[in-house]
């Protein structure tokens, strides 16, 4: 692999992340609150993927362009929704319009129209269980096949 070709790979990544951090701020404030344990979990997240939290700031604010990228990987498209649906139910309030929200997502990443729903919904019940990614995937597992 050449230099150019590494960093593009690079700066792709970068871009994923920051639409990923944008689809998460959506998801905090489509309910009307953004508290606490929300900017938590997405300073947390920010930080996994590799944003700084200057740059999380910059795309809070609206100060730097971040267009909505779909995940190339399956195993990233489970991840991000994964974290989306978190974000949902981080507050212990699922509100219909986070919901819609979730779907829409997972209708963005590929998942079954059929099925978008009831993904979201596992997901949300594992997390609430403690469920971690990966128990939280395998349970889910059934629903994408």
């Amino acid at each position: 692999m050449i230099l150019s070709d590494f960093l593009q790979l690079f700066k792709q990544g970068k871009v994923s992340a920051h639409s990923h951090m944008k689809n998460l701020i959506e998801m905090a404030m489509a309910d009307g609150h953004y508290d606490d344990v929300e900017n938590k979990f997405l300073v947390k997240t920010a930080s996994k993927h590799g944003v700084s939290k200057k740059t999380l700031t910059a795309i809070k604010e609206n100060k730097i362009e971040v267009e909505f990228i779909v995940p190339t990987s399956d195993q990233e498209k489970f991840t991000q929704l994964f974290e989306l649906v978190h974000m949902m139910v981080i507050d212990d309030h699922i509100d219909d319009e986070e919901l819609k929200l979730c779907v829409i997502f997972a209708k963005k990443f590929g998942y079954s129209d059929i099925r978008s729903n009831e993904l979201v919904e596992s997901m949300a019940s594992n997390i609430k269980n403690g469920h971690n990614i990966q128990e939280t995937q395998k349970r889910v597992n059934w629903l994408l096949n």
